[in-house]
This record gives structure tokens, C-alpha cells and sequence, in this order.
């Protein structure tokens, strides 16, 4: 039997694969058409200080978001306990970048708030159901059959001895 915390079976490994490439492109797909759109509503709202908070806006949340999946894509072959570190390290990490951005850019006049804020949120919330709707589609095995043998009956995890050889 393979260690629960160790790299997964080269099976679920593409499977997963599949899936987070699959998400990676949905959230490239729907950032840029985001983008076109914040950029045109924001033009029409409040100009050049639209056109700028929706470039910030898709830019952030492509930061945001994009970060999990590229973390999770990085660490597939590894076992738990390195996928753990990379994916909170990075969310540590892009919190605290967040954190910056927000207050570097609080004080600037260039950008309008509203449009950054807006398309900020139509982008990680998106960003969520396109996750969602990859993961769905998927066909990710929960079970890897091991390589024992084949006559085998599976033991189940309360029985003890004296129940597996009946």
C-alpha cells in the first residue's frame, strides 16, 4: 500500500493534472473576456481612471487566483506534506502582496475604486465556478487500485485479525 502523505499514483497525478490545466485556461479565458468588458464599462463610467481600475482589477485577481492553481499544478508529483507548504506559502504570500498593492495604491488618483473593486470581485468569484466547473467535468479517481494480488478480499479498516481471515 502507498503512504497517504507520499507523491500520488501516476494515474491520479494526470488525472489531477488535467483538471487544474483545464481551470488554469478557464480563469485565462475568462480574466481576458473580464478584462475586455471592465475596460469597456469603465471607459464608459469614468474614462481613463475606469480603464485603469479594471486593468488593476483583472490583473489582482489574476494574481489571486491564478497563484493556487499554478502552486497546485508545481506540486503534483510531490507528496502532501511539500503541496501543503507550496500552496500556504503562496497564499501567505499573495495576501500579503495584496495587503501592499491595496495600501500603495489607495492614496493614487489614476484609478477609479469602484471598477478595480468590481472586477476584482467578478474575477475571483469567477475564478471559484470556473475551479468548480473544471473539477465537475473531471474524471479524478478517489481510489488508485494498489497493485496487490488479485484474489484478495479487501480488508476493511475496523476489522481486525481474527475478521480478515473469515
Amino acid at each position: 500500500m502507498t503512504d497517504p502523505a507520499g507523491p500520488l499514483a501516476p494515474e491520479a497525478q494526470a488525472a489531477i493534472r488535467t483538471v487544474l490545466s483545464r481551470a488554469l485556461r478557464d480563469l485565462f479565458v475568462l480574466l481576458a473576456v473580464l478584462l475586455v468588458l471592465g475596460v469597456a464599462a469603465g471607459a464608459m463610467i469614468s474614462g481613463a481612471r475606469g480603464v485603469w481600475g479594471a486593468v488593476l482589477g483583472a490583473a489582482i485577481a489574476l494574481a489571486f487566483s491564478g497563484t493556487t492553481i499554478w502552486s497546485m499544478l508545481r506540486t503534483v508529483r510531490s507528496g502532501l506534506g511539500q503541496m501543503s507548504a507550496l500552496v500556504m506559502g503562496a497564499w501567505l504570500a499573495k495576501v500579503v502582496l495584496l495587503v501592499v498593492v491595496l495600501a500603495v495604491l489607495r492614496g493614487l488618483e489614476f484609478y477609479d475604486p469602484r471598477v478595480l473593486v468590481v472586477v476584482l470581485t467578478l474575477g475571483v468569484v469567477g475564478s471559484a465556478f470556473a475551479d468548480y466547473r473544471a473539477v465537475q467535468a473531471s474524471r479524478t479517481p478517489y481510489v488508485v487500485p494498489s497493485a496487490g494480488r488479485r484474489d484478495e478480499e479487501p480488508r476493511s479498516a475496523d476489522a481486525g485479525p481474527d475478521q480478515a481471515d473469515r
